[in-house]
């Protein structure tokens, strides 16, 4: 992005890893770690905010309790129990969860705490049925290296992870409780004045250390980014929900451009008086709007909602100035509001538009008595949200001359990130008073310290001497989620490892990028595919067919993959048989061309043979027919 000059807006961005651990069982409890296929029980709750021992109430908490949702659990007896529906105490700390967390701490040389106390750690969305997380301060301290820069390591949690988002609609937000107790270490890294590549280059180091301990889960979900992104003079803004490396590139490519773009239009507001917001500022317009021939407010009026305007001295253009594209101060209200579950507001700047006329701007102008350096917003209520949603643009718009506010955004999958939650504040954390500190013995200290992995480095090259693989694809299976089944197939039978890798990492990957469902093929599938493979029941073409067929959803098994692809192995004679036909079907080719046709002919029996022979069988075949042909003509 060369519009921002990261150095010189002081750029600074800090990782926290969310990593699953995979161990057989969640970590308060011996509930497994699998995904159901359907739920048998539901029931819902709704959350009520609390005073903290401090006697004040949490800012995110609040935000959270106006929005005023009901959640709704759904469980399944195979992945979850009393203990998930903080319906009964947890249980005792999983020990191989704790095994497996001091283990990467030792990794990353961090100071170890020889007693271990759980925490309880605030929850304010509803994804925690007990309102809080339990989590674990393990080690402080340590040192990630990332090729010439040593970034330093703040903490080393062990917790428990949260419910699965299913749906948020309307009042309703809805969780499965798969995955809520499921352990992970949280890595918290100092921030690191660095840019978007850079900040790949650490969470791929990170990431790569993990992995090399061969005791973390893999694939999209397993592993979870939270960043904390802030410039000079600006709050920290923490952005949830990065899953991937590309979409953290972005992720801080954005923030840095939409935080400049906020100090900007705060110098620009700097300029004019402090905007005062008076009760004469902000005045009902239902009955005036009735008219509008909006097609917007005509539906909210239908819906009985209440239509509000509030004036903002001195703002004329300010919430439409654009410092770089697609950062405004109206895009900004426009995200608050939604998350209070409304549509979005109309700004002074942008009107008249949508319906909105020049008769009915005039109309606002003159009850709000707007002067030309004014600005003003008109927004749609409900009767429950009359009063707060108004309050909390106000406190945006006074936010807007200090620059960035700190808060919680959430990552997109395009990389730009959108309204949260305010940041919750300090007294988010309090004892656990169900579960007695945890002892570190010196005996798994030891084992911690002995059991350091292999570097990553050290991996790769014998990645590269076993399997005789280039760096390429040595580092393309390490990085994927299939390096254990990688090396579990070239085990079990004589298939070419640099066949193996190559379907894992491309073939696999292709069929994703045009949408089809990974989480369909179970690696239990591709064992048992490539074993038939080694057996010569189907072919290497046949790989491809069966997994798009199971990704696709057609088929759940890889035997009704192969019926439902008819891709069953044809004997030699048959394929002979195929061959002569397509030879006799296009003998004035091979009058004309001579072996040149063996190359459109090839083509034309790798389609009608695909899945059903080798390619090299056909190849060689193909040939020897047509050069007999040839040499008996000549």
């Amino acid at each position: 992005m060369s519009d921002v000059n990261y150095k010189e807006i002081g750029l600074k961005v800090g990782l926290e890893i969310h990593q699953q651990l995979a161990t057989n069982k969640k970590l308060f409890c011996n509930c497994n770690q699998i995904e159901s296929e359907e739920y048998v029980k539901k029931f819902s709750r709704k959350l009520r905010i609390s005073k903290s021992e401090m006697g004040e109430y949490d800012p995110a908490a609040i935000f959270e309790k106006n929005k005023s949702k009901i959640i709704t659990y759904y469980s399944n007896p195979e992945s979850s129990c009393l203990v998930e529906e903080d319906e009964e105490p947890p249980h005792d700390v999983d020990n191989d969860a704790k095994r497996i967390a001091l283990l990467i701490a030792s990794s990353l040389d961090s100071k170890i705490f020889k007693e271990i106390f759980p925490m309880r750690k605030m929850v304010i969305d509803g994804s925690n049925t007990s309102g809080f997380q339990r989590t674990m301060l393990v080690s402080q301290g340590g040192v990630l290296q990332v090729g010439d820069i040593d970034v330093g390591v703040q903490s080393i949690c062990l917790e428990e992870d949260a419910s699965k988002l299913l749906g948020d609609k309307g009042n309703v937000r809805e969780y499965s409780l798969d995955r809520l107790g499921i352990p992970l270490v949280e890595i918290a890294l100092d921030p690191v004045e660095a840019g978007p590549e850079k900040m790949r280059e650490v969470a791929l180091t990170l990431g790569r250390l993990l992995r090399t301990t061969k005791k973390v889960a893999r694939g999209l979900g397993s592993i979870r980014q939270d960043v904390n992104v802030s410039v000079k003079g600006g709050g920290v803004v923490e952005v949830k929900g990065v899953q991937q490396l590309e979409q953290l590139e972005k992720v801080v490519e954005f923030e840095a451009k939409r935080q400049d773009g906020l100090m900007k239009i705060a110098k620009k507001l700097q300029e004019y008086d402090e905007c005062q917001i008076t009760e004469n500022n902000i005045i009902d317009i239902t009955n005036d709007m009735k008219n509008c021939k909006s097609k917007i407010v005509q539906k909210s009026l239908k819906d009985n909602n209440k239509i509000r305007a509030i004036k903002f001295e001195n703002f004329s253009g300010m919430f439409g100035f654009s410092p770089y594209e697609g950062i405004r101060l109206g895009k900004e209200i426009a995200e608050l509001v939604r998350f209070y579950g409304i549509g979005g507001v109309f700004h002074s700047d942008e009107l008249p538009n949508y319906g909105i006329e020049e008769k009915d701007v005039t109309m606002i102008k003159n009850k709000l008595d707007v002067k030309d350096k004014d600005g003003f917003l008109v927004i749609a209520l409900p009767e429950e949200k009359y009063n707060i949603v108004p309050e909390q643009i106000i406190n945006r718009i006074k936010q807007a001359r200090n620059g960035v506010p700190a808060e919680t955004r959430l990552a997109t999958q395009n990389g730009e990130t959108v309204f949260l939650r305010p940041r919750p504040g300090a007294s988010r954390m309090y004892p656990e008073t169900d579960i007695p500190p945890i002892i570190v013995s010196k005996e798994e200290l030891t084992f911690a310290k002995e059991n350091i992995p292999k570097k990553w480095d050290e991996i790769i090259t014998d990645l590269k001497n076993n399997y005789e693989l280039n760096t390429q694809l040595a580092e393309q299976i390490f990085d994927s989620e299939y390096l254990e089944l990688f090396e579990d197939i070239c085990s079990k039978n004589s298939v070419s490892p640099n066949f193996v890798a190559s379907i894992l990492c491309s073939t696999i990957t292709n069929l994703q990028r045009k949408g089809l469902e990974q989480k369909l093929l179970k690696n239990e599938m591709i064992l048992q595919s490539f074993n038939m493979l080694a057996k010569n029941e189907i072919t290497k073409e046949s790989l491809e067919i069966i997994f798009e067929n199971i990704m696709n959803g057609k088929s759940n098994s890889v035997q009704e993959a192969i019926q439902n692809s008819n891709i069953a192995t044809m004997s030699d004679d048959e394929i002979s048989n195929k061959i002569d036909e397509i030879i006799n079907d296009n003998k004035e080719m091979i009058e004309k061309q001579g072996q040149r046709a063996i190359g459109p002919l090839m083509g034309t029996a790798m389609k009608d043979l695909r899945g059903k022979a080798s390619g090299e069988k056909i190849n060689k075949l193909l040939i020897e027919k047509i050069e007999n042909i040839i040499s008996s003509k000549n």
